[in-house]
């Protein structure tokens, strides 16, 4: 295309030279001086103003690439600050995750990470030393701290934990798809009793489980992070990424594998079903407490959520005794009610939805298993009394185990000697039975011998009679000879 444009400026340079020749004879030489002048110019310039429009065309390709790309980026910009709205599994904007981490961080209090242990020592209620973690390289491109103007007083160093503080330890340690570690094993409450702003001196608030002294004095727990809060419950972090509520999960697809990783210690089926099938549709035998049910208002309604009394949290909750908000952070004032319109749908625990379906501004759509969240702070310390009251119980089975035990022996050995006795017994036993047979057969013998001397003894008693009246007899007769005998004298 560059050669036929030159062309066609040589063919009218030629054809101006010619008009030019044929207008000598009739023009002046100021006349044609202009006009030579005017095109040797122009021909001169032809190549700056190509050279500028090409500039031009590339410069203009330039900008409409880089107004492609802005537009391109000022979109991604807004999707990466509000998220895709189109697309659920793009995930959240940079917006609502900061203000759910400004949640996480306002819940979780003030966190100390990557401390390093640096002793541990468990005589006289023990105490754990932990050293601040080391400093990081500074990385190229990323603007460092000013250091302060000459003359002007450094502040003094903070201490790495406030003193007194009463602080939850975890250890820490790696984990699937995290470049960073994080917490895996709870090691107990303590107490700060030293600091400064390099290490930490700790003392457990209470006796150590087994587990944790073990975890400590193995150097299994090598880098900490200190809680000033315990952790909240809750059914978000449980929730696979994408996953959206329906209706067979109120809150998404609970991740199967994150919860088998995250209670990969020995746990009962039933706690970690409760996990499992969370927000998920209730059965007939779940507890009431964890019945939730879906309604849907049939009519307008009201419900009023703040209570007349108006209070801090510190003097007595943020509820009264009716679940009426008493904190005006979370009142939602003017006329401190919470309005329903018809179609809309609501999920309350199951008592709350009979008393709006019995009203009649409700009807049930679905009733769904939710977990009972956990109070940690209370959760931990219900464990470790329940821990205690099972050592000290321990102890006592064991000292009656001991008893048991000593009086088992004693039992054995009463046993085997009532053994011996048994069979010293049965020897008289038997020696018995042998004289009771001997004195048996004497005793028959006897008996009959007796039996004949009393057959004897009748005989003869009775031949004693006999010869008695023959007696009496023959002395009568004697008697009455006698007299008859002195009659005849």
């Amino acid at each position: 295309m560059q050669y036929v444009l030159l062309l066609v400026l040589i063919v009218v340079v030629i054809a101006q030279a010619i008009l030019v020749w044929k207008a000598a004879p009739n023009w002046r030489w100021y006349q044609i001086t202009p006009v030579i002048i005017t095109t040797i110019l122009a021909v001169i310039f032809v190549f700056p103003v190509a050279g500028a429009l090409k500039s031009r065309s590339a410069w203009h390709k330039v900008k409409e690439e880089l107004e492609t790309r802005l537009a391109t980026v000022e979109a991604e910009q807004l999707q990466l600050r509000y998220g895709d709205p189109n697309d659920p599994m793009s995930g959240e904007g940079v917006l609502p995750m900061a203000q759910k981490l400004s949640k996480l961080a306002t819940e979780a209090g003030r966190r100390w990470r990557g401390l390093r242990l640096a002793n541990a020592d468990f005589t006289n209620g023990g105490q754990v030393v932990l050293a601040a973690p080391q400093t990081a390289d500074p990385v190229d491109g990323i603007p460092q701290d000013d250091v302060g103007e000459e003359g002007e007083e450094e502040a003094a160093p903070l201490p790495l934990i406030p003193d007194g503080l009463v602080v939850y330890g975890f250890a820490e340690g790696p984990q699937p798809n995290l470049n960073v570690p994080v917490p895996i094993f709870y090691l107990g409450e303590y107490r700060v009793t030293a600091t400064s702003p390099t290490q930490v001196t700790l003392q457990p608030t209470a006796p150590l489980l087994p587990q944790q002294r073990q975890a400590i004095e193995g150097r299994q727990a090598v880098s900490w992070s200190i809680y000033e809060l315990l952790p909240l419950d809750g059914h978000e972090p449980f929730i696979a990424e994408g996953s959206v509520a329906d209706d067979n999960n109120v809150f998404g697809r609970v991740d199967d594998e994150l919860v088998n990783r995250l209670l990969n210690r020995p746990l009962s089926a039933q706690s970690k079903a409760e996990y499992l099938r969370d927000g998920t549709r209730s059965l007939p035998d779940d507890e009431p407490l964890t019945k939730w049910v879906k309604i849907e208002f049939t009519k307008n309604h009201s419900i009023v959520v703040d209570s007349p009394d108006q209070r801090g949290a510190l003097d007595g909750g943020f509820f009264d005794g009716s679940g009426r908000a008493v904190d005006s952070r979370l009142q939602q004032g003017a006329e401190g009610k919470v309005k329903f319109s018809k179609g809309d749908l609501l999920i309350v625990k199951e008592e709350a939805a009979d008393a709006l379906i019995d009203e009649g501004v409700a009807r049930l759509i679905d009733t769904y298993y939710i977990r009972p969240l956990n109070d940690y702070r209370f959760v931990l310390r219900r464990i470790r009394l329940r821990l205690a009251e099972l050592n000290t119980r321990t102890q006592e089975l064991t000292y009656e185990n001991e008893v048991l035990q000593r009086a088992i022996d004693a039992t054995v050995k009463m046993t085997a000697s009532g053994q011996a006795e048994k069979l010293q017994l049965e020897q008289d036993y038997a020696q018995f039975e042998e004289e009771r047979k001997a004195l048996e057969s004497y005793n028959d013998n006897l008996a009959s011998e007796l039996k004949t001397t009393r057959e004897k003894l009748v005989k003869l008693y009775r031949s004693n009679q006999q010869l008695e009246r023959e007696l009496a007899s023959f002395h009568q007769e004697i008697s009455d000879s006698a007299n008859s005998f002195a009659s005849t004298r």
